[in-house]
């Protein structure tokens, strides 16, 4: 998350900031007139079908046709209920949502990024999804993930973009590294063999700009959730200055220091990571599996593996795995919430999610699911295996203003790993930040 990065949903950047609030109810006097909500008037057809809208970002990054084809699936399954298909890229899609929010117009189904679910569930546009499971007996027990708001769900993802770490195989051959690894001392050890070579190659690479601050998230929290940590408290407040982080901080500092990590990071954003890793000057990275192909493709001569981040020596549990979503929800104005949940339950389905899945060439919401291409492709095979026995984590998805926590986190780490400030003023700096956007 996500960044959860760039392909449509993706762990992509996609915490921009909100629309402001008259160019969102410009655009909602536009929208009133087509919305699913309770405004809007998708009372159905003269054949007397229910017409229920799906607002999302998806269709224009799938396959031709692939989102439309399971909407005819839908259809058929299901007579006298017809789906709308509201397609367009991520930032319209998002202004869209925003706008029918304000105005109570939202579709009655819609595609949801983790960053923007705080602010619709404090505004009361889109459903508790716990309370929609529970009244219709459904097992959520097959759900890779929820996204919770005060113990309530209200996004459900439906396909996840995983974020392991990658390493050049020549490179750790060039340097003696034997083995990938899988703890954080292996990691430097690692690290600082390959920096050691002589090959103007880097041991790891770390995106800090804070214009685009998703570095927090992807390549540096991932350590603190990788050995089963957390930055928040178990009400979900801000508790970045515990010995989970602190400890992951210092590990990376460590790096620093010995000049084992890429410089630029200050001002580096996460296509340069991938651009440097690309061209073998960089022997780890962590990134998105959604960037398999694209390194693939410039690259053909690249050898690479992908595993699971190092956890904390000596740590036995089961390892987060930092991920972004496609995900759903449905709008809390919806005229027709049977048939909105009907949808959703379908999209979630175990054959449809493997379909969906493959499509997008990312992991399914539903544990049952498993797309096709994970058996066609070594690397897909070995990161859906990772997922399966890891636990998605991406403490920032839903989250209020999350893209600030990260760069208030950014901002005071620079000076951490500039000398300028020691690891407790740090995260003392952080929580105290944090605890103002809460």
């Amino acid at each position: 998350m996500l960044h959860i990065d760039g392909d449509g949903g993706t762990m992509r950047d996609k915490t921009r900031g909100m629309a402001p609030v008259a160019t969102a109810m410009v655009a909602a006097l536009a929208l009133a007139g087509c919305g699913g909500g309770a405004e809007s008037g998708t009372s159905g057809t003269a054949s007397g079908d229910v017409t229920i809208e799906l607002a999302q970002w998806w269709e224009p990054e799938l396959p031709d046709g692939a989102l439309r084809g399971l909407m005819d699936q839908f259809e058929e399954q299901n007579p006298g209920i017809k789906v709308k298909l509201l397609s367009g890229p991520y930032a319209d899609t998002k202004e869209q949502l925003v706008a029918g929010a304000a105005a109570g117009t939202m579709s009655d189904v819609v595609g949801l990024d983790g960053a923007w679910v705080s602010d619709f569930a404090k505004q009361g546009a889109i459903q508790d999804l716990s309370q929609v499971m529970l009244d219709h007996s459904y097992d959520d027990s097959q759900l890779a993930s929820q996204v919770k708001i005060d113990d309530k769900a209200y996004m459900i993802p439906l396909v996840n973009f995983v974020y392991p770490m990658f390493t050049n195989t020549d490179l750790m051959e060039s340097a003696g590294v034997e083995a990938v690894p899988t703890t954080r001392s292996e990691f430097a050890d690692a690290a600082s063999k390959i920096a050691a070579t002589g090959n103007n190659a880097s041991g790891w690479i770390l995106p800090l700009s804070q214009e685009s601050p998703n570095g927090v998230q992807n390549d540096v929290m991932s350590w603190v959730w990788a050995s089963g940590g957390s930055m928040l408290t178990s009400d979900g407040k801000p508790d970045v200055d515990n010995g989970d982080v602190k400890s992951a901080v210092e590990f990376i500092k460590g790096m620093w220091d010995a000049g084992d990590i890429a410089e630029g990071a200050f001002t580096m954003k996460e296509q340069d990571k991938v651009e440097n890793f690309t061209n073998g000057r960089v022997g780890m990275m962590i990134d998105s599996l959604a960037h398999i192909t694209t390194i693939q493709e410039a690259n053909p001569d690249l050898n690479f593996k992908i595993s699971a981040v190092p956890a904390e020596d000596g740590y036995t549990g089961t390892r987060g795995m930092p991920y972004a979503s496609w995900g759903i929800g449905i709008s809390a104005n919806t005229e027709h919430p049977e048939e909105a949940w009907k949808l959703v339950e379908f999209l979630l389905s175990k054959d449809v999610n493997s379909e969906l899945s493959n499509d997008a060439m990312a992991f399914p919401g539903n544990t049952e699911a498993k797309p096709e291409f994970v058996d066609e492709n070594q690397i897909y095979k070995e990161a859906f295996e990772i997922w399966n026995s890891s636990t998605p984590a991406n403490e920032f998805v839903g989250l209020p203003v999350s893209e600030t926590l990260m760069r208030e986190f950014d901002e005071q780490f620079q000076g951490y790993l500039n000398g300028d400030v020691d690891v407790d003023t740090m995260l003392s700096n952080v929580q105290q930040a944090w605890e103002g956007e809460f």
